[in-house]
This record gives structure tokens, sequence and C-alpha cells, in this order.
């Protein structure tokens, strides 16, 4: 209920969009350390290949016939992925699992093939299958809904972003010291000018900037494109 963020990604290619989201979500998809008496766990929020399949599942196959987008949401213990559509006419929930290829869109499948998104027709589903049960599925006559629980829980250490590993979390308050300064001379500096001034990828600046918001550090004033940041505290 308490929206932190909200983005858009559409008015563009679907191929450009779909992109979009990976980045993002990659972003999001940090790495979390959990320490016990004989050894130290680290793993991502998600299992990246997984989640990427999900994603392009929920784009490929959405019926785009009453205009309704997937959705991709993130919470502070799951992420969920919707599409519009449910099951095709004719098409089972055995049908569904079995990983074999009913494509709803039939051109935009073959588009997504051709530009390497989709490797192999009905590959998508083995691999989430092969790191998840099917009880993250949820499908009812309109929406298929994906939830994704989180492998370790939040009060773990982070370690470095899911897309990032070698970018590893160490000296976090001078670096947003650093963003908020650059932020001051220029409230309308991108992540990537930040992360050629500072040095450091464009995906921990994106990561620092989210921890200001979550702060109250920092807000967004206006839209992604014309907006701009400004300071509050």
């Amino acid at each position: 209920m308490d929206l932190i963020e909200n983005e858009e990604y559409g008015y563009c290619s679907l191929i450009k969009a779909t992109h979009q989201v990976l980045e993002k979500l990659k972003i999001e998809n940090i790495t979390r350390a959990k320490v016990t008496n004989t050894k130290r766990v680290e793993k991502n929020l998600i299992a990246p290949i997984p989640m990427r399949e999900a994603v392009i599942n929920a784009i490929v196959h959405s019926d785009f016939s009453r205009e309704i987008p997937p959705v991709f949401e993130i919470f502070n213990d799951k992420m969920i992925f919707t599409s519009y559509g449910g099951l095709l006419p004719g098409q089972s929930k055995e049908d569904f699992f079995s990983c074999s290829s009913m494509p709803r869109n039939r051109e935009l499948m073959r588009v997504f093939k051709d530009v390497g998104l989709v490797e192999q027709l009905g590959s998508g589903m083995s691999r989430i299958l092969k790191e998840y049960d099917k009880s993250i599925f949820h499908i009812s006559e309109h929406f298929i809904k994906v939830e994704f629980p989180f492998s370790l829980p939040k009060d773990n250490t982070i370690i470095a972003n899911g897309d990032d590993n070698g970018n590893e979390i160490g000296d976090d308050d001078s670096e947003m010291m650093k963003v908020l300064g650059l932020l001051e001379e220029n409230a309308s500096i991108t992540a990537k000018q930040m992360s050629e001034q500072m040095d450091i990828s464009a995906r921990k600046v994106s990561r620092l900037i989210k921890a200001l918001k979550e702060n109250g550090k920092i807000i967004r004033v206006g839209s992604d494109r014309k907006g701009y940041w400004k300071i509050t505290q």
C-alpha cells in the first residue's frame, strides 16, 4: 500500500521495454549473505535465470487486445509478475506446466526469438521449474501471476547488486553524500552522468538513489523523463 516507486516502461517497442524491465530487475535483484555456524551463504533475492524467463513470458504471452500491460511488482519479501490473458482456450494447467510451446502471440514470439530474447520455444517454463515449485504460479480466468519469494530475509547483509557482483558495498555513506552533492549541483542529473563522475556503475548509483529515497532524503518531482530531484533533508 505504501508505494515507494513507480516506473513506466511503455510508449516504445516491446523489445526495448523488455530490456528496460530486465535491466531494472537486475538492479533490484541484489545479493544477500547469511552467515551460519558452518558456512557463509550468498544468494540473489531471486534466481536470475527464472526471473528473466518469467519476465519474458509475462510480456510475450500477454493478451494485449484489452490494452492491459504486464505489471512487475517488488515488495520487501517477494516479486510478483502479472500478465493479462489467463490460459489459452483449450489449454489446461497440465499443458501450461508441460513446457510445450503454445504461444498466444506467434509473430511476437518469432520476433523475440530472432533478437535472442527467446532461445528455444517452450524452454522458459522448464528453466523456471528447475529452481521453483509450481506453487509460485497463480492462474485465474483472466490473469497469470508468478510470485517469487526472496531467498533470504531482509535482515541479512547486502553484498552487491544482482548483476554487479564485483561492485561490493563498503562505503555507502560517503557515496550517498557524493550523490547528494551532485544532486544539489544539478537536480536533473542522470544516473549515467553520476556514475561517470563518481567512477562507479550506474546500477550502484540507482541503488544509492533508491536508498536515499527510502530514507526520505530525496524525492522525485515530475516524471522520470522531465522531472528533477529535490533534497528534503
